[in-house]
């Protein structure tokens, strides 16, 4: 793949930093950036553009939806931000009205083999109303999901530990949100189980208790940024870029993005979007992965998608 064009529709915090963060990285080399504030996008484009010379060569532009055309993935970040003390799930009255908007305006352009990556909350729903109105392969349109849920746990288990976040291993599944499960039962920590890792450290009295401490810093770690300056947007940044180079690369990478659920956990699950362990690459999401989780966790994870699926019935 020669050319590898993306579209960003909607230019605000979290849509201007992926397209920061996306310049510097060289595997998109054409970059549509679409916002309703087109002087916004325009001034944005310009700004990127004068560090040009600092980066590997790219085209960049703001564009229209006639701009989708070729695109080999289209991410959508437009919508309202959250408000503090807001939770993703409070977001769904307020942008699924944009959300029509996109979707009719982006259906006519859309190549046969693009994938659609949703950001904007709540990803989970979002993503399934953008997966019926497209009335395209499930597997072509992802959510971001618990992609930097999951960063953010590596991330707090590494500075508990003192070990390299890049050593640890987990996945954060289930509802991008207040109901996500932090599958520590196959979290490893240099290729060691956590819970033998725990027995060892000695850094706390008490493991399990430590370890809620550790998810619940995680889930609230949107809500603490929101309250001290308005929005995330950098780390989310990172995490879809690298949902991106999986996408464009053909990584095979295995990223917890939140896919299509037709029928998981004996049946408890289904007909939602939400997270768990996928084979991302260029024809989005191959297939999902079944970890050994403990019941708990399942029981959690159904409890999760039962959330999820609450919410879809409010949108049907």
């Amino acid at each position: 793949m020669n050319n590898r064009k993306v579209v960003i529709i909607g230019d605000g915090m979290v849509g201007s930093s992926i397209a920061f963060t996306v310049l510097q990285d060289e595997t998109v080399n054409e970059l549509i950036i679409i916002d309703v504030n087109k002087d916004k996008a325009q001034g944005d484009v310009l700004d990127l553009a004068h560090g040009m010379c600092f980066v590997s060569p790219k085209k960049i532009k703001a564009g229209d939806y006639d701009d989708i055309k070729d695109a080999h993935v289209v991410v959508i970040t437009a919508g309202v931000a959250q408000r503090p003390g807001e939770t993703r799930l409070q977001l769904l009255e307020r942008n699924i009205k944009i959300f029509d908007s996109i979707t009719n305006s982006m259906k006519p352009y859309l190549e046969d083999d693009a994938i659609v990556l949703v950001v904007t909350n709540p990803v989970d729903v979002l993503s399934y109303y953008v997966y019926k109105k497209l009335g395209i392969d499930s597997k072509r349109v992802i959510g971001s999901g618990t992609v930097l849920d999951t960063a953010r746990l590596k991330s707090v288990i590494a500075d508990h530990t003192g070990i390299d976040p890049r050593n640890v291993h987990t996945f954060v599944v289930g509802e991008h949100g207040d109901s996500e499960v932090a599958a520590y039962s196959v979290t490893t920590i240099g290729g060691i189980p956590i819970s033998e890792y725990c027995n060892s450290c000695k850094k706390c009295c008490d493991k399990r208790l430590e370890l809620l401490n550790l998810h619940h810093v995680v889930k609230d770690a949107a809500y603490q940024i929101i309250a001290k300056k308005g929005a995330t947007y950098y780390a989310v940044a990172l995490a879809v870029n690298q949902i991106l180079k999986a996408l464009l690369n053909n990584y095979h990478s295995v990223l917890t993005v939140s896919t299509y659920i037709q029928n998981e956990f004996d049946g408890q699950v289904r007909d939602i979007y939400f997270s768990l362990p996928c084979v991302v690459s260029s024809r989005g999401v191959e297939k999902i992965l079944h970890p050994s989780y403990s019941k708990d966790e399942v029981d959690q994870i159904v409890k999760s998608g039962k959330t999820i699926e609450n919410e879809i019935k409010s949108i049907s």
